[in-house]
């Protein structure tokens, strides 16, 4: 069983839409930035990827297979399939993606695709260096017992990447209403990316924003709380090796700070990102419940006359 690697076909057809949107925003054509070194650091990561995937591609491979021979069915490859793989899948990443912004094991390798403070295309090929070896890739495991091949998966992951890729610009505004109301869009994804209170932690989709919908995470982009990208503690480095393991260094020091406390170390890998064992905590809840709370004193302190003589 063989299957092509949509990203592959598709690597000169991105090269293509870099090109093409770098200088429409350079030239004043289509809204965005892009700075060089931020744009190369991220085709860097994206290099590295491909070559971290190409070496780790059989483990992967044999990590899904494990649970090939206790498959409840045999599901056959053919139109109706792919279609019905392409959405089981976007289903499971949407609880893969949303896993790894609340589970800090799995953000050490996420980070890296939000450390960009920019948001262009060049962004989307910001992508971790960890392969298989956060286990975030047997999250897919219910998909092999279903009776889908693992190869047949890595095809459906593929084109769902091909899908995400054009979602990563500030060129495209809104698209059509019904296609804003099922799909992801740049709009949406823009939210995903973004820094602002309001929007940590939604939008996990990766091709229908209707998982969000279903399941409480969606957060609609609104003209009035502009996007500001990055990750809520700035990487502020163009170098692709502390952009890929940043966050692997900082929970080991965290943990070697804690002492000879094996309980604490489970429970900083595995509670959010900003989990302190001290309760002094800076999880996105805790970011914004801080910012809901000033906008509600906010009025009161205007209305309050004693406010004046601050």
């Amino acid at each position: 069983m063989e299957f092509p690697s949509p990203t592959t076909l598709a690597a000169p057809a991105f090269v293509l839409a870099v090109i093409w949107e770098w200088w429409a925003v350079k030239s004043g054509r289509a809204g965005g930035r892009y700075e060089t070194k931020d744009a190369i650091a991220s085709m860097a990561m994206g290099v590295g990827n491909l070559v971290v995937n190409t070496i780790t591609g059989a483990a992967a491979l044999w990590m899904m297979m494990l649970a090939w021979p206790y498959r409840l069915f045999e599901i056959p490859v053919s139109w109706w399939s792919v279609i019905a793989l392409f959405v089981a899948y976007d289903f499971t990443y949407y609880w893969k993606h949303r896993l790894a912004h609340r589970v800090r094991w799995f953000w050490m390798e996420h980070v890296t695709h939000h450390s960009s403070t920019h948001y262009n295309l060049t962004t989307a090929l910001r992508q971790p260096w960890f392969g298989p070896f956060t286990g975030l890739i047997l999250i897919g495991l219910p998909l092999v017992l279903i009776g889908f091949h693992p190869l047949f998966i890595f095809f459906a992951g593929g084109l769902n990447l091909l899908y995400q890729f054009w979602i990563h610009t500030e060129a495209i505004g809104k698209m059509p209403a019904c296609f804003e109301a099922v799909m992801n869009t740049p709009s949406h994804h823009r939210v995903h990316h973004a820094t602002n209170p309001r929007y940590l932690d939604a939008n996990y989709a990766g091709v229908f924003i209707v998982w969000d919908k279903i399941f409480g995470s969606f957060v609609p982009e609104r003209a009035d709380d502009r996007p500001a990208y990055g990750i809520v503690k700035p990487l502020e480095s163009y170098n692709p090796l502390r952009i890929a393991f940043h966050e692997a260094g900082g929970l080991l020091a965290d943990c070697r700070r804690d002492g000879w406390r094996p309980d604490r170390w489970v429970r900083r890998a595995f509670s959010p990102p900003g989990w302190s064992p001290d309760g002094a905590h800076n999880r996105s809840e805790d970011i914004r419940a801080a910012w809901l709370k000033a906008r509600t004193e906010a009025p009161l302190r205007q209305s309050d006359p004693a406010a004046s003589l601050e």
